[in-house]
């Protein structure tokens, strides 16, 4: 494996000797930027429950200066019982529907911001991420099917997404769709 910087582009370069493949830089100013001043300028906290996306949401979250003053942490359950041990989604629940489930989305994103309260007040917002980035279908879902949640203190909701291409464009596509629908939700827009 190599890495290194493009000294023409900038990029990151990361790949298997001796192809790389570009990685993009940090876009300054993106929807993460546009998520942490919503959030900072209203004093209000976000914790974040991923599957699917592995980490993604949280790590462009806290790319932006500033976002350890609203960003609580993260809770990578890719695995199923995870969800259930550490995020308290229903048992019953996930044996019955599996883990690429609306309901299964509300409730990770209802386990995140009571899992990372800081003394004992939860974070303000939970968004949570699960669903299939494939190569193959899961629990009768085809590849693309994700849902996202969004929870506070007093509604929660799932948005069902149907994305195409490879596991790489599936994940990054929701990560950008959740902290855009985020963004929406906090500033009532």
């Amino acid at each position: 494996m190599t890495i290194g910087v493009d000294a023409g582009t900038g990029h990151v370069r990361a790949g298997r000797d001796p192809v790389s493949r570009p990685v993009p830089p940090v876009r300054p100013g993106g929807i993460a930027a546009l998520v942490v001043a919503a959030l900072t300028e209203r004093g209000e906290t976000v914790a974040v429950a991923e599957s699917l996306t592995g980490g993604l949401v949280v790590a462009e979250l806290v790319s932006v200066p500033g976002a350890s003053a609203v960003v609580r942490g993260g809770v990578v359950a890719y695995a199923t019982p995870v969800k259930h041990s550490v995020l308290g989604v229903d048992a019953g629940l996930l044996a019955a529907n599996g883990a690429v489930d609306p309901e299964v989305a509300c409730q990770m994103a209802e386990g995140v911001r009571a899992r990372l309260a800081v003394d004992g007040t939860p974070a303000t917002w939970g968004i949570s991420t699960t669903g299939v980035a494939g190569p193959e279908p899961q629990d009768g879902r085809p590849v693309g099917t994700v849902f996202v949640g969004i929870a506070t203190g007093h509604s929660r909701e799932s948005v069902e997404l149907h994305l195409d291409g490879d596991r790489d464009a599936i994940r990054t596509a929701v990560v950008s769709e959740l902290l855009t629908r985020l963004h929406l939700a906090v500033t009532g827009r």
